[in-house]
């Protein structure tokens, strides 16, 4: 035997020693993961395959797209799902690309109608259509992203409650709805997910009423010396406390369910004496806080006649437009710090931009700051700037990074970021795949 075949058979068993140290490494380290880069594969039973035992980076976003507005031009659910299945429908296209550029794996869309209402159509057919002709063709120069899962579900916005709920002396007007729109379906809601959503496990409250809530703030008529006497025991008797909906809606990341929490209160204004919208705003926020809290939310009840909030230890994230700042604009003191200063909610990494201080620079005529205005958190756009769209995680995820897509005057993309009066906010969470919640 040659010099040369001695040292190599001195060396197999280091050898065999090294690789198999480097299998053990393998194994223990977590696979590297790209915000936005997408679900691993799924089997056919639609369990997590061997690759997604290491914890996942999951990008989730909301997006208020205004595409209920009258800058987009649809009088009804009808018109807008012909937008969605004209492909050419400019807003569209820009916010198409907003979202292609952000790539989020988890998106609320917000403002998107509910067109289940109109006869003979599929609940199902608006969604699809802003899928399969914005989304998964290419925007200017943006890649094509594709969501298999979504959910939809009926909205109160525009659904004529039979009652005079301003005290008007009429009835039948948009002021009369039980959630404003001027046509039933309007500033509807869309969850769109790259990961399986759990469909059996999904929680709707729109029909929960708000005087069932404890302690609610229910307006009082400021011409009597009653407590929470505007609307009528009759009245309330049907109001639901959420003007649009809240879904919760949960996605399975390897064997990790994450709720999403999903609602766009109505905003704290277009009111009187009696601050209707204000207090309701408030309490439909409330709802979360208590949702999260299992101590507190024994009294709510879903759709289908489930009872109770999340289980102790679940992973959540909030999302949406839920119209109030912590420092501007009309809401109840302390609206939005029910979820802010939440023991449940993880907000230690504020998402942020450049473009919202530039903007807040040059507003004009801003509102009274009730604290210290924090421009680079501000999300929307309202002649001057707030922040009022969040996406809030459960405080057992950890934030890798967290953004608002608001960028500066000079940006290649600054233009078509203003096609809504909102901007997409992202948060990148580290998901514990191997577990079960």
């Amino acid at each position: 035997m040659s010099t040369a075949d001695s040292t190599s058979s001195s060396l197999r068993p280091l050898l065999a020693l090294s690789a198999a140290l480097s299998l053990l490494l393998a194994a223990a380290l977590p696979a590297a993961a790209q915000p936005g880069g997408g679900p691993p594969e799924i089997s056919a039973t639609g369990e997590a395959g061997p690759g997604d035992r290491a914890p996942q980076t999951v990008r989730f976003a909301t997006y208020n797209t205004a595409f209920s507005d009258a800058y987009f031009g649809a009088d009804d659910a009808g018109e807008f799902l012909a937008d969605a299945a004209s492909g050419d429908h400019q807003p569209m296209q820009d916010i198409a690309l907003i979202i292609q550029h952000e790539r989020p794996d988890v998106l609320q869309v917000g403002e998107f109608d509910y067109v289940g209402d109109l006869d003979g159509v599929d609940e199902y057919a608006a969604a699809d259509a802003f899928r399969e002709n914005y989304l998964e063709v290419a925007q200017g120069e943006q890649d094509p992203i594709e969501y298999e899962y979504a959910f939809v579900a009926p909205s109160n916005t525009g659904v004529d409650s039979g009652f005079d709920l301003d005290n008007s002396g009429d009835t039948g007007t948009w002021n009369d709805a039980w959630g404003f729109g001027t046509y039933q379906g309007q500033y509807g809601m869309l969850v769109l997910s790259k990961y399986p959503i759990v469909e059996d496990e999904i929680r709707t409250f729109q029909h929960f009423r708000w005087a069932d809530m404890p302690g609610a703030l229910l307006p009082s008529d400021p011409e009597t010396d009653e407590e929470g006497d505007w609307y009528s025991d009759e009245i309330l008797e049907h109001f639901p406390l959420s003007s649009k909906s809240h879904w919760d809606v949960p996605v399975k990341i390897g064997n990790h369910v994450v709720h999403t929490l999903n609602a766009h209160p109505t905003p704290p204004a277009f009111d009187g004496e009696e601050q209707r919208n204000v207090l309701r705003n408030h309490d439909e926020i409330r709802l979360w806080a208590d949702y999260i809290h299992p101590a507190r939310s024994g009294y709510i009840y879903d759709d289908d006649g489930g009872t109770g909030g999340l289980h102790p230890g679940a992973s959540f994230v909030i999302l949406g437009d839920y119209n109030a700042d912590p420092c501007v604009g009309d809401s109840v003191p302390g609206a939005i710090e029910q979820l802010l200063d939440h023991p449940m909610v993880n907000d230690r990494d504020t998402p942020d931009s450049e473009g919202a201080p530039e903007r807040h620079a040059e507003a004009d005529d801003p509102p009274e700051q009730r604290c210290e205005a924090e421009p680079e958190f501000h999300t929307a756009d309202f002649r001057w700037t707030a922040r009022v769209d969040y996406a809030l995680p459960s405080n057992n995820l950890q934030i890798l990074d967290s953004s608002v897509f608001w960028p500066t005057s000079d940006h290649v993309l600054a233009e078509v970021a203003a096609s809504s009066d909102h901007h997409l906010v992202s948060v990148d969470l580290r998901i514990p795949t191997r577990g079960s919640q």
